[in-house]
């Protein structure tokens, strides 16, 4: 799993949803039995109908996560000190995930970031702008200001 991948769970994970409910599991008939021969030698067949299938609900559109709640609400639950609308540091550490140059690396090379060398303050920009745009393609909601 990639630093991406990482960073959409702990953000998407973390929206306030119901959790889905499940049905309670039907148990299966059992097979039909048939004697063949004598009631010693009994043959086990299969049931003569298809059970129907269980309905499911088509699968709803989910709804776009507001990125800048949910972070801004874990921001708050640690102490509100980062700065994680400019940081990508700040914004890895705010994940608690690892914000190590070697790690940035990683994301820069998966998110295809090619700005500046590692580790300086355009890549780490250009990095926190491309997160952000991910997380906006993958289903989150991103005010402009933090995508360009």
């Amino acid at each position: 799993m990639g630093l991406f991948s990482k960073i959409a769970d702990r953000i998407f994970g973390r929206k306030d949803a119901p959790a889905p409910t499940s049905k309670p599991a039907t148990p299966a008939k059992p097979a039909a039995v048939i004697f063949t021969g004598s009631e010693n030698d009994p043959k086990v067949s299969p049931p003569s109908h298809n059970p129907a299938p269980t309905a499911t609900a088509p699968a709803q559109p989910a709804e776009p996560v507001d990125v800048e709640a949910v972070l801004t609400a874990l921001a708050a639950e640690k102490g509100g000190a980062s700065d994680w609308r400019r940081s990508i540091v700040d914004l890895l550490k705010l994940l608690d995930l690892d914000s190590s140059l070697e790690a940035r690396k990683e994301l820069a090379a998966e998110l295809d970031v090619n700005a500046g060398a590692h580790g300086s303050a355009e890549q780490n920009l250009a990095l926190h702008r491309a997160v952000m745009r991910k997380l906006a393609e993958n289903g989150g909601k991103v005010p402009d200001d933090l995508k360009d």
